[in-house]
């Protein structure tokens, strides 16, 4: 089972120091909605939201607007701004991805999220073996090798960069210009198990070797070997995690 982290980890890995303001209020926002703490189905007027956080109107509308444009809330004239069900939210964002690993939704969400990884990345790799050119295969080569040289190294945070390198750069050179738009979604459930601290201290040995297997069909231009390996790798995930994904 995934364990929930506190309201204070969760509020500094949402909000990054560099930030617009209307981005951080966003964020503490859609944390609020999606903890409960603001239900559904509830309206705050603007004025409430400028007061609670201490910002001007502007900052008040923009951080607003931009929840909206993401199914977060409603505006209703006479009313407010009405917060929605979390479940009804853009699911595909990676900020809404982000806000929901950090919440109640984040078990769901990881299964979800995992669900979809086995479907589309196992297909990836064989796009990539297939279609990818000479310096993609090369590249991926060296970031599995790395990936090697990092565990051995005891280097943990190398080698959660190269990992997010490796599937996020298979995705982006699969051939197909959909599961190119899906490594933003990737990259964020990866750092996201980072920061919530859902990695293993070491990495699996199993999922070691069938990183280097991927990269070894790739370069062979074995397609189905790559999407054999590939889904392994997925599903160990779905079992370290207990998710029972599908």
């Amino acid at each position: 089972m995934v364990s929930n982290t506190t309201q204070s980890q969760i509020s500094s890995d949402l909000v990054t120091e560099n930030a617009p303001l209307h981005l951080s209020i966003a964020d503490s926002i859609a944390d609020e909605i999606v903890n409960n703490k603001w239900e559904p189905k509830t309206n705050r007027k603007l004025e409430d939201i400028q007061k609670q956080y201490g910002i001007s109107r502007t900052v008040a509308r923009e951080a607003t607007r931009l929840l909206a444009s993401l199914g977060c809330v409603q505006f209703q004239r006479g009313t407010g701004v009405i917060a929605c069900n979390p479940e009804n939210w853009d699911d595909l964002n990676t900020r809404v991805i982000t806000w929901k690993l950090h919440s109640p939704y984040r078990e769901n969400e990881l299964r979800a999220l995992t669900e979809l990884r086995l479907v589309v990345e196992p297909a990836a790799a064989a796009g990539c073996a297939l279609r990818g050119d000479v310096e993609i295969r090369y590249k991926l080569g060296v970031i599995g090798h790395d990936m090697v040289k990092a565990v051995e190294e005891n280097r943990l945070a190398d080698f959660h960069e190269l990992d997010i390198q490796f599937h996020t750069l298979l995705l982006a050179n699969s051939g197909n210009p959909i599961f190119a738009k899906l490594s933003s979604i990737v990259e964020s459930v990866l750092r996201g198990r980072v920061e919530l601290n859902l990695y293993p201290q070491k990495p699996n040995k199993e999922a070691i070797l069938n990183h280097k297997k991927v990269t070894q069909a790739i370069m062979e231009g074995d397609a189905a070997a790559a999407s054999a390996a590939m889904h392994d790798i997925v599903a160990e995930v779905n079992t370290a995690l207990g998710l029972a994904a599908l």
